[in-house]
């Protein structure tokens, strides 16, 4: 089998399918298209394309190290290229399962887990009521919005949410855009108060059996890390998320040795080379590769084996398209230190649903792992038809 041409699609998201000279096609995705580097994104998957024409989609390992060895930038080339290389290489595990009949968990070693709990991911953003009455994400403010969605959230059979008590300041009226929000040094104690308030009022409305995961997006440095990470420590944290930027992984064990909460982070790493120190200095309770940034199922995978190594779990980090949520699934599937999945709120909007053929989603709190051949998604016509951008690379 050899790859024919490969089509890259901009649109909603980023995504690429590989054909091939039997009639197979895959699909994967990149992992960049919220942010600023989409565009950047869409170029890489094109140049990448250009590498692997001619080339057998089964050999996944050949692949990744031509794109990671070959490429003059792969090699620690940043995040850019890895979420390239992660389209193709996602894209020929799918081919793999389709033309052996199999869905790709059995092509990694099989189930070790039948299904998978999940999550309600990014609460400060809204829940199901909010989103689909506007049809998009909205900002949360007050600490008694922040229960009552934690409300509906366990009404549909969640244990477990995820909210970022930092992104919006305590004062609607003086709202800065969102990621601006930054602590350094000092925690300003209105702004530490709502913080701590917001997640007081999840508390209390999810009760004493509801896991909550905290969500930071990096907004702090480590010195307010620590500061929020003790004064949340009443309120039983499962894990406390980039709670600030992991270029330099000393931080995180500074911040690991100075308050109780267990941490996590990954999203903005890549290769198992940046999540080497983390490992070492076991600073990190969990991780969170997005396998659409970390170079694809094949990166993945030995990330997450790495991590097993140390007693490190598993939460995949899912904030894209229908295809990085299948591919994800997949994975999770066979490693034994999976913790948890993350169902973003973004997956109930009507641009999710749209973009891929089939619609997968939790059922009480827990997916079903999908069991059609590859990893269980492709683009919907609609996605391909209406996508942006569109260019065949033969």
């Amino acid at each position: 089998m050899k790859i024919t041409s490969i089509d890259c699609y901009l649109g909603d998201f980023i995504t690429v399918k590989v054909n091939t000279d039997e009639g197979i096609c895959g699909f994967g995705e990149a992992g960049l298209a919220y942010g600023q580097c989409w565009q950047a994104a869409y170029g890489q998957c094109q140049d990448f394309a250009k590498m692997v024409i001619g080339m057998d989609p089964f050999d996944t390992e050949k692949i990744w190290e031509h794109l990671h060895r070959h490429t003059f930038w792969g090699m620690n080339g940043g995040i850019v290229l890895t979420s390239a290389m992660a389209a193709i290489d996602t894209a020929c595990w799918d081919i793999k399962g389709k033309k052996l009949g199999v869905p790709v968990y059995k092509l990694l070693g099989g189930k070790t887990n039948d299904k998978l709990r999940a999550y309600a991911s990014q609460l400060q953003f809204g829940w199901r009521k909010d989103i689909t009455a506007v049809d998009h994400l909205i900002r949360l403010y007050d600490p008694k919005d922040y229960a009552r969605v934690v409300k509906e959230a366990m009404s549909e059979g969640y244990d477990a949410v995820k909210i970022d008590p930092v992104c919006f300041t305590a004062d609607p009226a003086d709202q800065p855009s969102y990621g601006s929000v930054q602590y350094h040094g000092t925690y300003p104690e209105k702004e530490l108060k709502m913080s701590v308030a917001r997640i007081a009022a999840a508390r209390e409305a999810g009760g004493d059996d509801l896991d909550i995961i905290v969500e930071i997006h990096s907004l702090l440095d480590a010195n307010t890390a620590v500061i929020l990470g003790r004064a949340l420590e009443p309120y039983r944290i499962m894990y406390y998320e980039e709670p600030t930027s992991p270029e330099n992984p000393k931080n995180f064990k500074y911040i690991k040795e100075n308050q109780p909460l267990p941490l996590a982070t990954g999203e903005r790493s890549w290769t198992r080379w940046q999540y080497r120190q983390f490992f070492e200095d076991r600073s990190l309770d969990i991780i969170q590769p997005d396998l659409c940034n970390t170079g694809g199922i094949t990166e993945t995978k030995k990330i997450c084996d790495m991590a097993n190594v140390y007693d490190i779990g598993v939460q995949i980090h899912v904030c894209g398209g229908p295809i990085a949520t299948a591919a994800a699934l997949q994975v999770e599937a066979t490693i034994p230190n999976f913790v948890i999945h993350e169902e973003h709120n973004a997956n109930l909007t009507t641009k999710f649903k749209k973009n891929g053929k089939y619609f997968y989603e939790p059922h009480n709190g827990y997916y079903d792992i999908p069991e059609l051949p590859g990893i269980g998604q492709e683009m919907s016509e609609w996605a391909m038809e209406n996508a942006r951008q569109h260019i065949e690379i033969k």
